[in-house]
C-alpha cells in the first residue's frame, strides 16, 4: 500500500471508528437520557458499520462476503433511525410510541430473515441487486419523511423575524449531513465512474469531524440536545409553549407513574422536562392554577379511586402507600380535600353500585 492509499485508509477508517465511539456516547453516557439520544446513537452506529464495511472491502477485496451482508444490513436501518430520531426529538414524550414498535420490529425481522434465508455468500446476486435496490429506496423514503417532519424548521430558517433555536440548527445539521452521505452513496450506487467508491467514507469522516468539533468547541452542549423541549426564563409562557410543557409533564407522570414515588420533589420533576424548579412552579401556578403538591396528589388520588372501586382486597392504608403517599393521615387528608369524602365512604358507595354476585 503506497503512502496515498495509507493516508486515504487512515482518514476513512478513522471516521468509522470515531462514529462508533460517538454512538456509544449517545447510547450510554449522555447526561440527558432523552429518547432522541438513543436514536441518534443507533443512527451513528448504523452509519459507522456501513462506512466501516466500505473501507474494509475497498482496501481488501478478499475479505469474506459476510462483511458486505453486515454493512448492507446496517444500512437498512439508517433511514428508520434518522426518521425516529427526528420524531422523538420533536415529540414532548420521552418514550417509544406504541405505533413505532411494530414498525421497528418488522424491520428487524425482515433483515434478519433475509440474512438467514439468503446469506450473501450463497446469494450474492440477491443482495447486490434486490436488497441493495430496496435498501437505498427505503433510505430515500425515510429521508423524505424526515424532511417533511422538519418542514416547519426549514421554513423558519429563511425568516429573519423568528430565528432558529440552537437545537433546531443542530437538527438541520444532522439532516443535511445525512443527506450528503446518502447522496454520496447514491452516486456510487448509480455507477458514476468519476466518483470514487471510497469518497462516501471520506464524506462521512468530514461530517463527523465537524460534529465532534462543534461538541468540543461548545462549553455548554445541553441546549443542543433539548430538541423537543421548551425553555423559558423570567417571562410568562405563551399558550402554545405552556400546552407543550403540560402535555409532556402529564405524559411523564402517567407513562412513568412518577407520582408513585413518595419522595418525589419539585426539582426532580423539573429535571424530567428540562426546566428549573422555579420554572415548573411558575408553570403549575400560572397555567394550571395549582401548586406542586396538589398536582402530584391529583394523580395519586385518581388512581386510588380506581383501585378502591375495582379491588376490595387491599386495605385503604395499603392503597395510599401503593399510589405514593408516605402516611395514612396524609392520604386521607388529600383524598378528602380532592373528592369531598373520605376513602371509606368512597369505598362503601363504590361497593353499593356493584351488582350482586360480581367479583371485584
Amino acid at each position: 500500500m503506497d503512502i496515498h492509499r495509507e493516508v486515504l485508509f487512515f482518514f476513512s477508517a478513522l471516521g468509522a471508528f470515531n462514529g462508533l465511539v460517538l454512538s456509544a456516547y449517545f447510547l450510554f453516557f449522555t447526561k440527558k437520557k432523552h429518547l432522541s439520544n438513543y436514536f441518534l446513537g443507533a443512527l451513528l452506529l448504523s452509519l459507522s458499520i456501513r462506512v466501516g464495511k466500505s473501507v474494509l472491502i475497498y482496501f481488501n477485496h478478499d475479505l469474506p462476503r459476510v462483511y458486505l451482508q453486515i454493512g448492507l444490513s446496517a444500512c437498512f436501518f439508517i433511514g428508520p433511525f434518522l426518521y425516529y430520531f427526528f420524531k422523538s426529538s420533536l415529540s414532548p414524550e420521552n418514550r417509544i410510541s406504541n405505533s413505532w414498535k411494530p414498525v421497528l420490529l418488522l424491520l428487524f425481522i425482515f433483515i434478519a430473515a433475509a440474512g438467514i434465508l439468503y446469506p450473501f455468500q450463497q446469494y450474492p446476486w440477491f443482495w447486490n441487486h434486490r436488497m441493495v435496490n430496496l435498501i437505498y429506496f427505503e433510505w430515500l423514503l425515510y429521508v423524505l419523511a424526515s424532511a417533511f417532519l422538519l418542514r416547519g424548521i426549514f421554513k423558519r430558517s429563511f425568516s429573519r423575524k423568528n430565528p432558529l433555536k440552537t437545537s433546531e440548527i443542530w437538527l438541520l445539521a444532522i439532516f443535511l449531513g445525512n443527506l450528503l452521505i446518502m447522496i454520496s452513496y447514491f452516486l456510487t450506487f448509480a455507477g458514476f465512474r468519476s466518483y470514487p467508491y471510497i469518497m462516501s467514507c471520506i464524506v462521512f469522516s468530514l461530517i463527523l469531524y465537524l460534529v465532534i468539533s462543534i461538541l468540543l468547541y461548545r462549553k455548554k452542549t445541553d441546549d443542543l440536545f433539548a430538541f423537543g423541549q421548551v425553555k423559558y426564563v423570567g417571562k410568562r409562557l405563551s399558550d402554545t409553549e405552556a400546552a407543550l410543557l403540560i402535555k409532556k409533564l402529564e405524559s411523564l407522570m402517567q407513562g412513568q407513574e412518577l407520582y408513585k414515588n413518595p419522595d418525589l420533589k419539585l426539582n426532580e420533576l423539573s429535571k424530567s422536562i428540562h426546566v428549573s424548579a422555579h420554572q415548573l412552579s411558575q408553570l403549575l401556578n400560572d397555567n394550571m392554577g395549582k401548586n406542586f403538591t396538589t398536582f402530584v396528589n391529583e394523580f395519586r388520588i385518581n388512581e386510588a379511586c380506581q383501585i378502591i372501586a375495582s379491588d376490595d382486597r387491599l386495605t385503604l392504608e395499603a392503597i395510599g402507600y401503593e399510589v405514593g403517599f408516605n402516611s395514612k393521615s396524609t392520604f386521607f387528608a388529600a383524598f378528602k380535600k380532592q373528592t369531598g369524602t373520605t376513602p371509606l365512604s368512597y369505598q362503601q358507595n363504590a361497593l353499593k353500585v356493584v351488582p350482586a354476585g360480581t367479583n371485584l
